[in-house]
């Protein structure tokens, strides 16, 4: 296990040493606010939620947005990282703050690990933001795809497969008119360690199926999606609309897997109207 270098993007870096790991993560807002917590998605780390800051503590929120383990400032634990252990880092990390609860989202493995920290601590959240992603267990030929994908990270590194898939992750037309996106996404994409990436791979193959938790999940939830999103499209993001009983839906045009990076201001309108307006009476 070692320390990843701290990100030279984030000058508020907080760092607490939870679960055997050194957490980097950033705590913006008044802190008698109530909390939201804001969880990366893969291979990524905690900038991707910097355009989202200003507007959830605009709202009345104290945002908390860490580095999942292996990635951005936090220690990198080669090996198999499940998600109940992503979820206990969060869990940790809202007992180090001295946190109870809070709104928890995140965008595509950390909507999925939103989920898991859903299933393991219901009483901890007051509400569920889920970007870009999809409730079901993996299949077997998405098991054999991602061991076979950390497999490759690790010995080829970051930079092939970013190259790769950043057409996929950011839509074509956002990369064309607005290039400094896609160099921000490739960014965190090319400095995360393949250990870190290798290790959530490894683990996400594992996750369980969270169609029957979103199906009694009570809290008032937000689902979200890129209308080009070809990883977890539109229909995804309808089903868990229709799983969860008390959702609301957006779709944010022209965007594909980072709608809040891509049109930041249509996300963090809807943002804020759900702050405002189903999740109020989680203050």
């Amino acid at each position: 296990m070692s320390p990843s270098p701290a990100p030279p993007y984030d000058h508020r870096m907080a760092t607490a040493s939870l679960n055997g790991v050194s957490v980097s993560y950033t705590d913006e807002g008044d802190r008698s606010a109530p909390v939201l917590l804001l969880i990366h998605g893969h291979p990524f780390d905690r900038s991707m939620w910097e355009p989202q800051l200003a507007a959830a503590v605009a709202a009345g929120r104290r945002v908390v947005a860490p580095d999942l383990r292996g990635y951005g400032g936090t220690s990198v634990v080669p090996g198999v990282t499940g998600f109940e252990a992503f979820a206990a880092d969060l869990a940790a990390l809202l007992d180090h703050l001295g946190v109870a609860s809070a709104v928890v989202g995140g965008l595509s493995m950390g909507g999925q690990i939103a989920m898991e920290f859903c299933r393991l601590h219901a009483d901890r959240v007051q509400g569920l933001i889920l970007a870009d992603t999809f409730p079901r267990a993996e299949t077997p030929e998405g098991k054999v795809f991602r061991n076979n994908l950390a497999d490759r990270l690790l010995k080829e590194g970051m930079d092939g497969y970013a190259a790769e898939v950043i057409d996929k992750m950011v839509a074509p037309a956002t990369i064309a008119a607005r290039p400094e996106v896609a160099a921000h996404v490739l960014r965190m994409m090319r400095s995360t360690s393949p250990e870190g990436a290798a290790a959530a791979l490894r683990g996400r193959a594992e996750r369980p199926d969270y169609c029957e938790l979103l199906s009694r999940t009570a809290v008032p939830a937000w689902v979200v999606v890129g209308s080009d999103d070809t990883y977890t499209p539109v229909s995804d993001a309808e089903f868990m609309h229709r799983q969860l009983p008390h959702s609301t839906l957006t779709v944010i045009e022209g965007a594909g897997h980072m709608p809040n990076l891509e049109y930041p201001a249509e996300f963090n309108a809807a943002l804020t109207a759900y702050l405002e307006g189903p999740a109020a009476s989680t203050r």
